[in-house]
C-alpha cells in the first residue's frame, strides 16, 4: 500500500500530514538555518558586487589605454568641453542659444524649394504649366 501511495502522490509522503490538515513538523533550528541561508546569500551578493568592480576596474584600464594610444577623450569630458563652449559663445546674449540644424532639415533657405518647383513644373504639359504659374 505503501508504494501505491508513495506512485500516486509522486513521493511527497513527508508532507501528508499538511495535505490532510494536520499540523507541519516544527525544526528547532528553523530560524537559525534561515539566518544562516540569508547570511550567506548576502555574502554571495557581495562577493558578486566585488567581482563586478574589479571587472570593471580592469575594463576601464583597457578603455583608458586605448584612449590614450589614439588621443581620444571620453564621453562625459567631450560633453563639458561642448557645453563650455556653447555658454563662451552665448556670454554676452540675452537669449537662450539656438541649436544647430543639420543640413537638409528645413532651415534651407527658400531657393532649394524653387528650383525643385521649376524642376517638376518643366515636366508638365504646357498649359499645366501656365496654371501653376500663376
Amino acid at each position: 500500500m505503501d508504494f501505491v501511495m508513495k506512485q500516486a502522490l509522486g513521493g511527497a509522503t513527508k508532507d501528508m500530514g499538511k495535505m490532510l490538515g494536520g499540523e507541519e513538523e516544527k525544526d528547532p533550528d528553523a530560524q537559525k538555518k534561515e539566518e544562516e541561508r540569508q547570511e550567506a546569500l548576502r555574502q554571495q551578493e557581495d562577493e558578486r558586487k566585488a567581482k563586478h568592480a574589479r571587472m570593471e576596474a580592469e575594463r576601464e584600464k583597457v578603455r583608458q589605454a586605448i584612449r590614450d594610444k589614439y588621443g581620444l577623450k571620453k564621453k562625459e569630458e567631450k560633453e563639458a568641453e561642448e557645453k563650455a563652449a556653447m555658454e563662451q559663445a552665448c556670454e554676452g546674449s540675452l537669449t537662450r542659444p539656438k541649436k544647430a540644424i543639420p543640413a537638409g532639415c528645413g532651415a534651407d533657405d527658400d531657393e532649394d524649394e524653387e528650383s525643385i518647383l521649376d524642376t517638376v513644373l518643366k515636366f508638365l504639359p504646357g498649359p499645366l504649366q501656365d496654371m501653376f504659374k500663376k
